[in-house]
């Protein structure tokens, strides 16, 4: 029942945070999108009221003119609208999901034993620090360094350093798939408390400066605009490290590290590219088209590089590591496949446990989810989770001469 109900907290915590996910981003994205394609004023009162920027859209069968005011507007309006929630719904909605992912089970979600043999205490703990240590690096050095000249480069180079250096060690102190996810989270919280710490307070000093008639700093903006715009090359990457749960093939190399910093700069890279575009079109910048091509040459690169080994190296690793691969032949006999199975995958699939509710202990089982075992256990490999039971590549080759073999049942 324990498990039946935490899928049930998984999936509805997991659909929260997507819808609330996409509204924080379609608004980052469009505000990031209308500061790079606002105009200077046409017409002569806008400039006496202090507008620096307008910009005429149509959307939805309407016209829509939004403008931005250089400071203050010359009076607040009654209803001012502000955007934090979609961030904050957001993060809550992650560190439950991830609390319920991962850190209610550490022990089977967190830990990879043969990457790191700890207490799962001590997994949440550290876990929980990298979203706090994140925040505190990152922000010291925007403080540090970000109003300094050329300061934007020199934080973008520290913060891939910084970034670099906690995915290497995420994954090698944590199961591959905890530690991709772990990234994106630590990446994510700085981007809510960005919001939080810095772009929210900043404009509630705005509108309380304007209530008071006294002078606005303009630093307060400064300040904000700037984190908002490292959360908008934040976004891809993290969306990278979220996904990438579904694709056993990056996780689980034995340099994944390098895989998720390549991805995540690909990423950032992509997003540079559509930032700069807007400028582009209004004769501001060059084409971004170089940072577009960056980010396709290094998935481009990483693609190759994971590509699936072919037979001659997979039984070569075998016998460097003593396993003996499975040679094509006749069909398996299920009673070969059922002693794989008892050994590796009854311990969650069995009487008394039945993750994601799939049951393998009998015939009516293996049956129903035959495709499913082949796909996780020998196409992704991404079961048995973590190789918590030490499936052996001989045994995944077993399976995989079973199931195209005709998936023998008798």
């Amino acid at each position: 029942m324990e498990s039946y109900l935490l899928d049930w907290a998984n999936l509805l915590l997991r659909w929260v945070h997507v819808i609330t996910a996409i509204a924080w981003i379609g608004s980052s994205f469009y505000f990031v999108f209308l500061d790079s394609s606002l105009t200077p004023p046409e017409d002569e009162d806008l400039k006496r009221q202090g507008v620096s920027g307008e910009l005429w859209a149509v959307h939805g069968g309407g016209f829509y003119h939004p403008v931005k005011f250089a400071g203050a507007p010359p009076q607040l309006p009654a209803h001012l609208h502000w955007f934090y929630w979609e961030s904050y719904s957001t993060w809550l909605s992650g560190f439950s999901l991830f609390t319920v992912s991962y850190l209610w089970s550490a022990g089977t979600y967190l830990i990879d034993k043969s990457v790191m043999d700890w207490s799962p205490a001590a997994a949440v703990a550290v876990a929980l620090s990298f979203l706090v240590v994140f925040w505190l690096a990152y922000d010291g050095i925007c403080r540090a360094f970000g109003n300094r000249k050329n300061g934007d480069a020199i934080v973008g180079a520290l913060l891939l350093l910084l970034v670099a250096a906690a995915a290497w060690l995420a994954c090698h102190w944590f199961a591959g798939r905890a530690a991709f996810l772990l990234v994106g989270a630590m990446i994510a919280t700085s981007m809510s408390a960005n919001v939080f710490f810095w772009i929210i307070p900043g404009q509630k000093t705005v509108v309380a400066d304007i209530a008071a008639g006294r002078p606005v700093d303009p630093i307060h903006g400064k300040r904000g605009k700037q984190r908002s715009v490292h959360n908008t090359y934040f976004t891809l990457p993290v969306l990278f490290a979220m996904l990438s749960g579904h694709y056993s093939f990056t996780y689980t190399h034995p340099q994944n590290w390098l895989v998720l910093v390549a991805m995540m700069f690909a990423g950032a890279a992509i997003r540079q590219f559509f930032v700069l575009r807007h400028g582009f079109k209004l004769g501001r910048n060059s084409h971004p088209w170089p940072y577009a091509l960056a980010g396709v040459v290094v998935i481009v690169g990483v693609i190759a590089w994971l590509r699936p080994a072919p037979a001659d190296a997979i039984a070569t690793h075998s016998i460097a590591t003593n396993t003996e691969p499975t040679r094509a032949g006749g069909p398996i006999a299920y009673k070969t496949l059922q002693a794989v199975l008892e050994q590796r995958c009854y311990l969650c699939h069995g009487a008394q446990v039945q993750m994601k509710n799939v049951r393998l202990d009998s015939v009516d089982g293996v049956k129903l989810h035959a495709q499913a075992i082949f796909q996780q256990a020998v196409v992704t490999k991404a079961m048995p989770l973590n190789n918590a039971t030490g499936i052996t590549e001989a045994e995944r080759g077993l399976i995989r001469q079973w199931f195209e073999s005709g998936a023998a049942l008798n």
